[in-house]
């Protein structure tokens, strides 16, 4: 590949990136609200900050790096609570979204990673934070939410079906 080409796909490359890094900050600036007084909002400042160490990294992995971006920013602005005066119940409302956050990050890698045994550790990630969510919410008195299909597999449907 010559010098040129390579600047060429270096700078598509990285305008892909960025493209995902700002959808991806869009993306939670929409789902968490911006501020009023036109302000960053709390999820445009996180998302920036998380983005901004993926800027040089190859394009075919911005679709992981932008969920990746949008599943830290959306676990610490929830992991912002106001505090009840219980510490064990503030503890947890700190740490699911953390576990969430995790668990999230291994969907991503589900989704894109190519590494079996990954992928394996993605799974084990996914059932051991789903499993100290519940520990949690019980251990404060809190009841569990719905069961829902496990997300290391797909979804069976019609167009799945034999």
């Amino acid at each position: 590949m010559s010098s040129k080409n390579q600047t060429s796909f270096f700078v598509r490359s990285r305008f892909r990136l960025s493209l995902a890094a700002v959808a991806a900050s869009l993306l939670a600036t929409a789902a968490l609200a911006a501020s009023p007084t036109g302000a960053p909002s709390l999820a445009e400042y996180i998302a920036a900050i998380c983005s901004a160490a993926f800027r040089s990294a190859p394009a075919q992995e911005a679709p992981f790096l932008s969920e990746n971006v949008g599943a830290m920013t959306k676990m610490l602005v929830d992991m912002e609570i106001k505090p009840s005066g219980d510490i064990d119940r503030d503890f947890v409302e700190m740490m699911v979204p953390h576990h969430q956050a995790a668990i999230d990050m291994a969907v991503a890698v589900l989704r894109y990673g190519r590494n079996p045994q990954i992928k394996r550790l993605a799974q084990e990630i996914i059932v051991t934070q789903q499993e100290e969510i519940a520990a949690m919410r019980l251990a404060v008195g809190e009841p569990l939410p719905p069961s829902v299909p496990s997300l290391t597999h797909p979804l069976p449907g019609p167009a799945r079906d034999p």
